[in-house]
């Protein structure tokens, strides 16, 4: 690599924008007050639906010099080598000594993102324990290879691009295989089908249908109630989302009770 990256001397601003997970668009639009509409995210070709783990969203950025950085959704918390960390959300405490036995990036930056689970760390914790044990699954995973021109555009571009669809993420199969390199479990596999429901009513019973309960309890005495579903198309590749016309929508049963109670 000709660009000579340093932690040390980088944007952290910057490098937060680039690596921030871009937000996922639910599978039927919402309205006023979150009522949900008619309107679905159109999905073309197969679609792999996995758990959605309602946690809170943390990166590992494995970076070119040999550092790595912690962050949660929004914000950077701790840096390798620091002695003080931004504990928030217990990020720091659960990640630090595993994202110190990652292997280095070798291609620009790799970022995995992981949804961190259980504890105190949201209202939902009981669903996946009864004991405040924590767990994490990984969800997906970005590689960011020409960081030279991404670090010389400003903060507002690089958030427009994030948001256009700009990070490459790796495919089913590739993420499949970081998963064990990196020694994380994957976000529960559900299925992959052809077509998903059109309707509100449809859906909200084909959620049910395909998630009764949670996958990744983390003991006997937890409750089990399954926050949702993120389905996604199959046609990630070495593009840009953007490029390659890959989908991704969430489908929560909060929002589908919601709608019902509303109509009821």
């Amino acid at each position: 690599m000709s660009y000579d990256f340093s932690l040390q001397s980088c944007d952290l601003n910057k490098l937060n924008s680039m690596t921030k997970y871009p937000s996922i668009p639910t599978y039927h639009a919402l309205g006023d007050k979150g009522a949900l509409l008619e309107q679905t995210v159109n999905f073309d070709g197969e679609v792999i639906l996995t758990e959605k783990v309602d946690g809170t969203n943390s990166r590992i950025i494995l970076l070119p010099d040999g550092n790595f950085v912690l962050g949660s959704r929004e914000e950077l918390l701790f840096a390798k080598g620091d002695l003080i960390g931004n504990p928030a959300l217990g990020i720091v405490d659960a990640l630090k000594k595993i994202a110190d036995s990652l292997p280095q990036s070798q291609n620009g930056i790799a970022v995995t993102y992981l949804e961190l689970y259980g504890g105190k760390i949201t209202g939902a914790s009981k669903q996946y324990t009864s004991q405040q044990t924590v767990g994490w699954r990984l969800f997906d995973v970005a590689v960011l290879t020409d960081i030279e021109t991404l670090f010389a555009q400003p903060i507002k571009q690089l958030a427009a691009w994030r948001d256009r669809g700009g990070q490459v993420f790796l495919d089913e199969m590739q993420l499949t295989q970081a998963s064990k390199e990196y020694g994380f479990a994957l976000t529960p596999r559900i299925a992959t089908v052809t077509s998903l429901p059109v309707t509100i009513q449809e859906t909200h019973e084909f959620l049910k249908t395909m998630l009764p309960q949670t996958n990744v309890a983390l003991d006997v005495g937890a409750r089990g109630q399954a926050e949702g579903i993120v389905a996604r198309t199959t046609s990630r590749s070495a593009m840009p989302a953007a490029v390659r016309g890959a989908t991704i929508a969430k489908l929560r049963f909060e929002d589908y009770e919601r709608h019902s109670k509303r109509r009821g």
